[in-house]
């Protein structure tokens, strides 16, 4: 048993569990740490399914902190209207993404997993964040997810469509969206997380069918390592985060990216660090 690896497994997971549905994008902070501590496909062959893998641990997460209004959706589905109106909305905020994903997702990974790309979708994004929390209260005409429209959806799954590339964060891009679009931060944020949970099982599975040809038995043990971690860091991050909202706004998370990012751009091109993409 390599314990170094393990131990870097357990870092990757403690970053996917805290990153996945803050706005700070997980993706980016995969790379990132990944490239720092030396955890990537040059290094450790199975890094890119690992990545994979380690968010289920976060979607459970998610979906054991909404189990009962999963398991009230699921089980109303054939007859109450509020629990079919929902699913559709859901549906459709995550169709956009996962028609563009599917399109382009080979060209995306190829061109745009590199830190540079990262650290300036960091800079940006908190920049977006800036503006949209500054922006008029008046402007929140959704206070519940129950109260969205399909057209309100639609907008939150193209904003969702942002994420696709790299650093510029899934739940950041529907939450700060979903602002822009009317909805309050609360509705916003837990529409984020429910439209997340087919989402990341959507772009996980069709990953894990992409990188078939590298899963293998002896990657078992570490990929549980993290997966287990990134369940119970997420579960707690997302019920802080809920917490959190109730009395405060994303600003702080808008300069810790902008900061963030200005880190990793310097740190690249004086050579102080070389991060690999």
């Amino acid at each position: 048993m390599d314990l170094i690896l393990f131990a870097k497994a357990v870092i990757m997971g403690i970053v996917e569990g805290v990153t996945e549905f803050l706005p700070i994008s997980s993706t980016g902070h995969l790379i990132l740490t990944g490239s720092l501590i030396g955890f990537t496909e040059e290094t450790v062959k199975s890094a890119k399914l690992f990545d994979i893998v380690i968010q289920a641990g976060a979607i459970f997460a998610v979906v054991l902190v909404y189990w009962q209004r999963v398991i009230s959706t699921v089980k109303g589905l054939g007859s109450d209207p509020k629990a079919q109106r929902f699913a559709m909305n859901v549906l459709i905020g995550f169709l956009p993404a996962a028609i563009l994903g599917a399109l382009f997702s080979k060209a995306i990974k190829a061109h745009l997993f590199t830190p540079a790309v990262v650290a300036s979708t960091f800079i940006i994004g908190g920049i977006i964040i800036l503006w949209a929390e500054r922006r008029p209260k008046s402007t929140v005409r959704i206070e519940s997810v129950d109260d969205m429209t399909p057209l309100d959806a639609l907008k939150v799954g193209i904003a969702q469509c942002f994420a696709l590339v790299p650093g510029t964060s899934r739940s950041g891009a529907t939450i700060i969206g979903g602002m822009l679009f009317g909805l309050s931060r609360k509705a916003a944020t837990d529409f984020s997380f429910f439209v997340g949970i087919p989402t990341l099982i959507g772009a996980s599975i069709y990953s894990l069918y992409k990188e078939r040809a590298n899963i293998s038995m002896a990657d078992a043990p570490l990929m549980l390592v993290g997966t287990f971690v990134s369940f119970v860091v997420a579960w707690v991050v997302v019920r802080w985060l809920l917490r959190y909202i109730a009395s405060h706004d994303f600003v702080p998370f808008a300069w810790y990216r902008i900061a963030f990012g200005i880190v990793v751009l310097v740190t690249a091109w004086s050579g102080l660090v070389t991060w690999a993409d």
